[in-house]
C-alpha cells in the first residue's frame, strides 16, 4: 500500500504565492488566476509521491538534504517532507538566484535576533 501524504502550506510559502500572483495580476489578471490555478493544483498532486522530485541544488551542495523542489513553468516550489506530511516552504520565480534569496532571508531573520 502506498503511503498517503498531507499537503501543508507555511505561511511564508503562502505569502510567496501571494506576492507572485499580485505582481502578475498588476498587468495580465487572466494569466495571474491560470498561474496560481496551476500551481495549486499540481502542489496538491504532490501527495501522491512527493520524494519523486529532485533535492534543491543550491542545498544539496551544502548538505542540505531536507528539501526537494517541484517546477512548475518559471516557479520553484520548495518543499521538505517530515513523516506523512509535506510542508511547501518557498515558492519563488525560478529565473532569480535562490542562493541570494535564501542568504537575504536568513540575513534579514539574524538582523531580527
Amino acid at each position: 500500500m502506498r503511503k498517503k501524504y498531507f499537503i501543508k502550506w507555511t505561511a511564508p510559502a503562502r505569502e510567496d504565492l501571494n506576492e507572485i500572483i499580485d505582481y502578475i495580476s498588476k498587468t495580465n489578471l487572466l494569466y495571474a488566476v491560470k498561474v496560481l490555478d496551476k500551481i495549486e493544483a499540481d502542489v496538491k498532486n504532490l501527495h501522491k509521491s512527493p520524494k519523486s522530485y529532485r533535492l534543491v541544488p543550491e542545498l544539496e551542495k551544502y548538505g542540505y538534504l531536507a528539501y526537494r523542489e517541484m517546477i512548475v513553468d518559471y516557479w520553484r516550489i520548495l518543499y521538505k517532507i517530515e513523516d506523512e506530511l509535506v510542508y511547501i516552504m518557498l515558492v519563488i520565480d525560478g529565473r532569480r538566484n535562490l542562493e541570494d534569496i535564501l542568504l537575504k532571508k536568513i540575513l534579514f531573520r539574524e538582523e531580527a535576533i
